[in-house]
């Protein structure tokens, strides 16, 4: 009798243990994205051959849309401008030779990849986030891969080459407004959810100096050091920019993904318990002055490496940009590439699901973004199980950026049931509501729709609960096919704006399954 009584509390300790690990790993709001990498098609499209076609490329895109949504992703950072090119229409600069094969050339039949991307992720509940990368002007120093218009030719005096590729001189005025007008052009004439920058700034460095003394005596006298010089052009940039793009649209998230290494502590106690490679130094980009400053809204570090590496030991990076964050938003950049690798810490096949218990663990952090899309679709590691099966289990919304907008739209009105007349209304159920009045009915870009069985109270901060993120303000019904016999349903419904912000409940509706 003692050992039963043992063993029963034994075993609901553990179920509770379970359970609230189950809690645990299943926050309601995070930021779940993927890097969609298009240089050199690294992710989409396929190579651009003969005979691929403008609807092959539309399927290929559904196809890994529809992977990461099932994945659970909820944040696509597609990657529109990869070498001063682009992959939309709407813009000054020339088609990508990555989307059809010949810089300069449009897709054909038309279409606007970008507009296309906007359309289906948001018909799956995700964020589009823009991806530029600002200064790579080209990949390779061959002629015949850039068109007689493509701005390194109109413009040869903006530009330096280093290390077999052209970049844009970042200490030149008027490259830094050129870059700002064509993010401009994106953010005014697309629907995108953020602008997002990697860590491509000033090139890696080689054994050759960068050419760009000239420009730092024309431009750089008041600074003493031509490093400092050089940080303060991609400062202005990025601080310029940021404020650009806020006052065309308050909502749209501005983004960067830098190195994982600010400083190391030994060139600066401010600086992480790493030994390795430093953004600030190598290439001039000072990530932790960005989100002290505010100018960008999240901070996405490549923390690319696997715990106790001792250049960069992924616990030490994750702890130290969750205090040097500044109140924007952390999410944390994951190689997923780097899973099959035969080396130190990537043997483990549980680095990946490791890390991601340990981010979870750390309430500064507010999510992930997957480098890169083919790696996580193509399961290495089996790491896209962990994350469709444990991880990202449920359904969940972006954090909030409560200082660009804290205040929830109003809620949906009468929710109701509509009677179906053709076939047993046990089966499924017809949700239907209102949206609010018509004067508040512009703050409303979509709604979550909430299940629960039985006697479960009506907690809306549990993600297991919701059976429908939509970014569709036009959407005012809902069919749920995925009761069973002998319960007792009820469902809520709450609009969310477009930072995701999120109102209180219309009525519940109780529906019993005979």
């Amino acid at each position: 009798m003692y050992k039963s009584y043992t063993f029963l509390i034994a075993l609901l300790f553990t179920t509770t243990l379970l359970q609230a690990q189950q809690q645990a790993l299943a926050p309601k709001r995070e930021f779940r994205g993927v890097w969609v990498a298009t240089v050199q098609n690294i992710d989409w499209p396929s190579k651009p051959v003969a005979g691929v076609t403008s609807d092959q490329q539309k399927q290929e895109l559904v196809q890994l849309l529809d992977e990461h949504q099932q994945t659970g992703i909820n944040a696509i950072m597609l990657q529109i401008r990869p070498s001063a090119d682009a992959f939309y229409a709407r813009g000054r600069e020339e088609w990508s030779m990555f989307l059809t094969g010949k810089q300069g050339q449009a897709p054909n039949p038309f279409y606007d990849p970008l507009d296309f991307a906007i359309l289906e992720a948001h018909k799956r509940g995700m964020e589009l986030h823009a991806w530029f990368n600002p200064y790579r002007a080209t990949n390779d120093l061959d002629n015949s891969h850039t068109s007689a218009t493509h701005i390194t030719r109109t413009h040869p005096e903006w530009f330096f080459t280093y290390g077999g590729k052209k970049y844009f001189n970042p200490g030149l005025p008027e490259v830094r407004q050129y870059i700002i007008q064509v993010i401009m052009d994106v953010v005014r004439n697309y629907d995108i959810d953020g602008v997002h920058f990697d860590d491509y700034f000033y090139p890696y460095p080689g054994k050759e100096p960068l050419p760009d003394s000239a420009t730092y005596q024309l431009y750089g006298q008041e600074f003493a050091d031509i490093d400092d010089w050089r940080r303060n052009n991609v400062d202005t940039l990025i601080h310029t920019l940021s404020d650009s793009i806020h006052a065309e649209k308050s909502y749209v998230k501005f983004g960067i993904s830098p190195f994982g290494i600010w400083r190391n502590k030994a060139q600066d106690p401010r600086g992480s318990e790493s030994n390795g490679l430093s953004g600030y130094s190598a290439l001039f980009a000072d990530a932790r002055k960005w989100a002290q400053q505010g100018w960008v809204d999240y901070v996405n570090p490549q923390v690319y490496f696997p715990f106790y590496y001792p250049a960069a030991p992924y616990e030490k990076l994750v702890d130290w940009w969750s205090t040097n964050a500044y109140g924007k938003h952390l999410y944390i950049g994951q190689a997923v590439y780097r899973a099959m690798e035969d080396r130190e810490g990537w043997r483990d096949k549980q680095q990946l699901p490791n890390q991601m218990r340990y981010l979870r663990h750390n309430p500064s952090v507010q999510g992930s973004v997957f480098f890169s899309s083919k790696s996580l679709t193509d399961n290495l590691a089996g790491f896209r199980d962990s994350l469709q099966y444990n991880f990202y289990q449920y359904p969940a919304l972006p954090p909030v950026m409560t200082w660009l907008d804290s205040v929830p739209p109003p809620a949906p009105q009468n929710l109701r049931e509509k009677k179906f007349l053709f076939f047993n209304s046990n089966k499924k159920t017809r949700l239907e509501w209102d949206s609010p009045k018509e004067s508040d009915s512009s703050q409303v870009y979509g709604y979550v729709i909430y299940r629960f069985a039985d006697n479960e109270p009506l907690a809306l901060h549990n993600p297991a609960n919701i059976i429908k993120i939509s970014f569709d303000h036009t959407l005012t019904s809902f069919t749920d096919e995925g009761m069973a016999p002998g319960h007792t349903y009820r469902y809520v419904v709450t609009t969310i704006d477009r930072l995701k912000n999120e109102s209180t409940t219309a009525n519940a509706l109780i529906k019993k399954i005979k």
